[in-house]
């Protein structure tokens, strides 16, 4: 472990977010000086409210989509590294949104270089994308970063259109930029609509049937700290040298197997303790999407020196343990999640 983050200025955008509310409490851990630039919570409960994320940095508010904003953000944290996590996460929002995912995911992303061009030119910047960027989704192999970027629906094709942005930024403006995609992640705190897990969890907190579209669909799962670790380790990486400055996959090793949505659910309701009734949904709407979705880690492995730390089997464990302790139990969700931050390790 290196002393990178101590006192080191940061600029975290999203930090009212699930990911985001994760990562400002790490960099807490770490010493940190971190300004969080974000909306509201975009859910009721929210982990940044319930772990009272605020304490940890600065915490400004403002929306990505507004330029000034964002620009007087950047100009008064004078970063030294940039973290942009915010976005619109939501597959299936987006979908009925589009505008507002261009908006956010792209125009957003956009506005977070244009303001470092201008206010912190030297700064790292790790900009966060998503797995669904690749072309050919359902090819079943799991992709590289150098494989074509596609986008068939809104919010793959804004985070794809992101993934261009930050390229036309480092070479034509020579920032120090590099993109980070990973896969479906779990964890503690989260409470986004139509997400498997926090679906769970209402439903086990409800007494009510569990709806989930397609059990056999297969996704990189992984404990939320596992990518985090990356970007930590790929920010660390970037300002040591610039020649980081590309798209990184984070995601399970290979000889790891890929697993269902099926067998998550299950593994998880036996963790939590609550037995669900899970059925299928009556009607089905929305974007079709891939069965299967893989990436490619060996780059992240080979030039980072990262690898998933927690496998599946211990992510789900805890995460069903951070629910399990904090709704059912009532323990208090800062605790918890600093706890699991410890118990998890340095980011390298």
């Amino acid at each position: 472990m290196t002393d990178f983050w101590a006192g080191r200025r940061v600029l975290l955008t999203g930090h009212t977010g699930f990911k985001g509310g994760w990562l400002a409490l790490w960099l807490g851990e770490l010493g940190a000086q971190v300004t969080g630039f974000a909306g509201p919570p975009p859910t009721e409960p929210a982990l940044s409210e319930l772990a009272r994320v605020g304490e940890a940095l600065e915490d400004v508010r403002g929306d990505v989509r507004d330029r000034a904003a964002v620009a007087a953000a950047v100009r008064a944290a004078r970063p030294e590294v940039v973290l942009h996590l915010a976005a619109q996460p939501v597959v299936r929002r987006a979908w009925r949104e589009p505008a507002e995912a261009f908006a956010t995911n792209t125009l957003g992303t956009v506005h977070v270089l244009d303001a470092v061009r201008e206010h912190a030119p030297e700064a790292t910047v790790v900009a966060i994308t998503t797995d669904k960027v690749y072309a050919d989704p359902d090819s079943g192999r799991r992709f590289a970063e150098d494989d074509p970027l596609g986008g068939k629906d809104p919010y793959s094709a804004a985070k794809a259109a992101a993934e261009l942005a930050a390229v036309a930024y480092r070479d034509t403006y020579d920032l120090r930029v590099a993109t980070a995609r990973a896969g479906n992640v779990i964890g503690g705190g989260d409470w986004a609509e139509d997400r498997i897990l926090p679906d769970a969890v209402r439903a086990a907190r409800a007494g009510a049937p569990l709806v989930v579209r397609d059990p056999s669909a297969t996704r990189p799962w992984q404990h939320v700290l596992n990518p985090l670790s990356g970007y930590l380790a790929l920010a660390e990486a970037l300002a040591a040298s610039g020649e980081h400055g590309r798209a990184w996959n984070f995601a399970p090793p290979l000889e790891h197997e890929q697993r269902p949505v099926g067998w998550l659910v299950e593994r998880f309701a036996a963790e939590l303790g609550a037995p669900l009734d899970v059925r299928a949904p009556e009607r089905r709407d929305g974007p079709v999407e891939a069965a299967r979705l893989g990436l490619d880690p060996t780059l992240a492995d080979e030039q980072l020196g990262w690898r998933e730390r927690w496998p599946l089997e211990r992510g789900v464990a805890e995460t069903a343990a951070w629910y399990r302790r904090v709704v059912f139990e009532g323990e208090d969700a800062r605790a918890v999640t600093l706890e699991q931050i410890r118990a998890f390790g340095p980011p390298r």
